[in-house]
């Protein structure tokens, strides 16, 4: 089994700190280091779309936990994925 990215959509209240938290989505998008919502069409891991999650490129992901840590109702988690 691998760790992964898994979120549980019926937790999310769509606050985009996990988005905004993201080192690998600051990285991609000035717009989200800036602290706001991507508004160009560039490959991050994860949005907030119609009040909650999407992940878009798992992929990506290093694993770092810091969207864990920001998330102040545990919607999205690192665990193992088959």
């Amino acid at each position: 089994m691998t760790i992964g990215l898994v979120v549980h959509p019926e937790l999310c209240h769509g606050c985009g700190n996990c988005v905004v938290s993201c080192p690998v989505n600051a990285l991609r998008s000035s717009e989200i280091a800036g602290g706001k919502g991507p508004t160009d069409d560039v490959e991050i891991i994860m949005i907030v779309e119609d009040g909650e999650i999407n992940l878009r490129n798992s992929d990506l992901c290093g694993k770092c936990g810091t969207c864990v840590e920001t998330c102040p109702v545990d919607a999205i988690k690192l665990e193992d994925v088959e």
